[in-house]
């Protein structure tokens, strides 16, 4: 297994992270065990939850893929052989249930957020905390236009900055790291910490695939050369790249099939875009899914690429991405792809 560093801290991280979403409502407690001891067992190092998670998130539910890692790490033990990565929510009206419908990037949010993570994970410190979405209204979560708001309440990013630096003293955690983050953003917390002597963001989660390739506008400049590299998210799509939503299909059991809101790239642009990544795929010889992994994983800008799974079977397949280098003659043929339509579901 690959592995790179995470910004400027030192720390070694799998070039793929294994993304646990899932534990909690398509996946129980042993199977996330399961997959978890696969992805140990094949390099990984590196895993990434949320307060929030699993998704689609619920009352329910909510904390649950962390209490399943919890459990993990108190039976297998090793703890500072892994490099743990949790997120708090930012504001939340449309979820209620967590901390009141009144989440925000503030001291009294982000501390309890933590306490609790803290808990459900049976960990004393967590390595990469991050941002889940921005305290500000801005363009995240599929939104490309930018508009302003008159009257902005949200927190200042030096109050959240500093607040962070307090719970990296406290030795709760170690790094900090921003998650659907725009350029402006980004820099602003990058020059806050360098003013005024704060940590700093050392990541940065977007979602980056075949049908979303936004970040390479603004983002992939300020990732290189600020050494803040991506955490891409959804780099199968939602499973879309696989092509077994292709002509209608809703395979049982799957995310798209199972729940409407991961309907966001299966719009007719990006199921056109996906038949022709598929058959590049299969031109060659290679599966849909490592063709459309190994390509992110690829990417100059990728520090690590997450990968999420609800079978071992699934996971598998993903884990081989790692050892698939793609052809100059295979690259051509997505940036063609891209060309004709390109990012048809940001």
């Amino acid at each position: 297994m690959q592995q790179r560093s995470l910004g400027r801290t030192g720390i070694r991280v799998s070039a793929l992270c294994l993304g646990t979403m899932t534990f909690g409502e398509q996946n129980t407690e042993s199977d996330a065990h399961a997959q978890l001891d696969r992805a140990m067992a094949a390099g990984i190092n590196f895993i990434d939850t949320a307060e929030l998670y699993p998704v689609p998130p619920r009352a329910e539910t909510m904390g649950r893929t962390e209490e399943h890692i919890g459990t993990w790490l108190k039976t297998r033990g090793g703890r500072d052989r892994i490099v743990l990565a949790s997120k708090v929510a930012g504001p939340a009206a449309w979820l209620p249930y967590i901390r009141g419908g009144k989440a925000r990037l503030d001291r009294t949010n982000i501390q309890a957020a933590l306490d609790a993570s803290l808990r459900r994970l049976q960990t004393e410190w967590i390595d990469l905390y991050q941002l889940h979405w921005p305290d500000r209204e801005t363009n995240f979560f599929g939104r490309l236009g930018y508009t302003p708001v008159e009257d902005d309440q949200s927190v200042p990013l030096l109050e959240t900055l500093e607040v962070l630096a307090d719970l990296v003293r406290a030795g709760k955690i170690r790094h900090i790291g921003v998650s659907n983050e725009t350029p402006w953003g980004l820099m602003r917390f990058l020059a806050l910490s360098e003013q005024m002597g704060l940590p700093r963001m050392v990541s940065i989660q977007n979602p980056y695939n075949l049908l979303n390739r936004t970040f390479e506008i603004g983002l992939a400049e300020v990732s290189i050369r600020e050494a803040c590299g991506l955490l891409a998210y959804s780099p199968l799509a939602f499973g879309v790249l696989s092509g077994k939503y292709l002509n209608g299909q809703r395979p049982a059991g799957a995310r798209v099939s199972l729940f409407e809101r991961f309907n966001r790239y299966s719009n007719p642009e990006a199921e056109r875009a996906t038949a022709e990544y598929v058959a590049l795929a299969r031109r060659h010889g290679l599966d849909p899914s490592q063709m459309a992994l190994a390509w992110v994983t690829s990417r100059p800008f990728t520090t690590s690429n997450i990968i999420g799974a609800t079978t071992l079977a699934q996971l598998e397949i993903d884990l081989a991405s790692i050892d698939l280098t793609l052809s100059e003659e295979l690259i051509a043929g997505i940036e063609a792809i891209h060309t004709r339509q390109p990012n048809p579901a940001p």
